[in-house]
This record gives structure tokens, C-alpha cells and sequence, in this order.
């Protein structure tokens, strides 16, 4: 009975493998590549042109560079010939979920269009893709909710591309810029105006009274010499 048990889990954890890689999808425990494309060509090329090693990194430490984003890639921007195989190492370095996500492409080879790729954690993953001959810009990003927002977003060109895609961070202007609004009370307005009231007496009252700082220093220390020249004295 416990070998015909093993044998049925053995199985049934054979055909959930089985599903896992099928479909143009390869997913385990660690994270999931969609679409991976290394041998056919696009129609409209007749030979790849260049193979292309692209290590792409990210996490929330790649946003520091950019005011107001959470999350974000090592770069932003990526330019290949027509026909470029492209081999791409996507680390992830935050202990939460990320996504390499690449739109556009052509539906008959990549479905949806889209080359994916994703790791639940800290990790990575390889995978290749080869892009049509079109001068196309095409979009690369995180498809998690609110990570695009936050920064993580960049651009890959096929031949110099055909334009630059807005809220790239550090490289073109965003379509809705981040406000940070502050509630201007009466009472705010009021601790603002107090503070830079303060904020200039200050220095400017030292500066008046500097003389009668020194003074003032001068006797409290030829008081203090006093008192110790006097102390011995009476002692004695």
C-alpha cells in the first residue's frame, strides 16, 4: 500500500513539472520565464546580427539615485541592432517579488507580445529573446502593482529606436510629476514664520553683543581666579 501511495505522488508531482514547462512557460519555486525565444528568427530577419549580454539588476537600492522612487533597474536604457539576440541575466536583489517585463513584440512568435520575467525573491534568472528588425523603442518594466510607478521602468532600442518613452527616470520628464503638498494652516504659517524670524535674530543678536559676551567671560573668569587665590588663604 506505502509503494503504491509513493508511486501515485511521485506521479502527480511529475505531471504539475509537466505543466509547469509547457505552454512557453517555465516556472518553479524561485520565479517564472515567459516566452524565452534562443533559435527562431523573426519573419522579418534573415540572420541574427550581433548576440547581446545583458545583465539587468533589480531592487530598492537602484532608486536611491532617483528622487521620490522605490524601486528601480541598475539602467534605464538599452540600445541593439535589428536582428539582436539578446542573452539576459535579470538578478533580482530585494526579498521581494520583481519583474522584467518586455512589450511590443511580435504576437506570432511571442504571445501577448510580451517577454517576461520573473523571481519571487532574491535570485536570478537567464533567459534569450531575438528582436525583429524593426527601429522600435520598446517598453521594459516591472508589471507589479504600484513598482512602475515607483521607478522601476526603462527603455530598450532596436537600432536607436523610434522616440523616448516618457517617466523613464533620470532620462526623460514623467506625463504626472510626484506633488508633495503641505497643509498650510494659519498655525503652519505661523511656526514657519517663527522659525526664520528666529533663525536670523540669533546671529544677528551674537554679533550685536559680542563685546559684552567677552566682558562678561572676562569677569566670571578673573572671578573664578580670585576664589581659588582667596580659598588657601583663609585656610591657612
Amino acid at each position: 500500500m506505502k509503494t503504491l501511495m509513493l508511486t501515485l505522488l511521485m506521479l502527480c508531482a511529475s505531471s504539475v513539472v509537466t505543466a509547469m514547462d509547457m505552454d512557453g512557460m517555465l516556472m518553479d519555486d524561485k520565479g517564472m520565464i515567459m516566452n524565452a525565444n534562443s533559435d527562431t528568427l523573426p519573419r522579418d530577419c534573415t540572420a541574427i546580427s550581433e548576440t547581446v549580454d545583458i545583465t539587468i539588476r533589480a531592487g530598492q537600492q537602484h532608486a536611491q539615485k532617483f528622487t521620490g522612487k522605490m524601486f528601480a533597474f541598475d539602467q534605464q536604457e538599452w540600445n541593439v541592432k535589428p536582428c539582436a539576440k539578446i542573452n539576459i541575466t535579470f538578478i533580482n536583489d530585494d526579498q521581494i517579488r520583481h519583474q522584467l517585463m518586455i512589450h511590443g513584440l511580435p504576437g506570432y512568435l511571442y504571445p501577448d507580445g510580451m517577454f517576461h520575467l520573473e523571481l519571487y525573491g532574491e535570485g536570478q534568472l537567464q533567459a534569450s529573446l531575438i528582436m525583429p528588425s524593426l527601429k522600435k523603442t520598446y517598453l521594459v518594466h516591472c508589471e507589479l502593482p504600484q513598482h512602475m510607478e515607483k521607478g522601476m521602468k526603462a527603455q530598450l532600442k532596436v537600432d536607436g529606436g523610434n522616440g523616448d518613452l516618457p517617466s523613464i527616470p533620470g532620462l526623460t520628464a514623467p506625463v504626472k510629476a510626484d506633488i508633495y503638498p503641505v497643509d498650510w494652516s494659519s498655525l503652519t504659517t505661523a511656526i514657519l514664520i517663527l522659525c526664520v524670524l528666529v533663525g536670523c535674530l540669533i546671529p544677528f543678536i551674537i554679533i550685536l553683543n559680542a563685546k559684552r559676551f567677552k566682558e562678561l567671560m572676562k569677569k566670571l573668569l578673573s572671578t573664578l581666579k580670585r576664589g581659588e587665590s582667596v580659598g588657601p588663604s583663609e585656610s591657612s
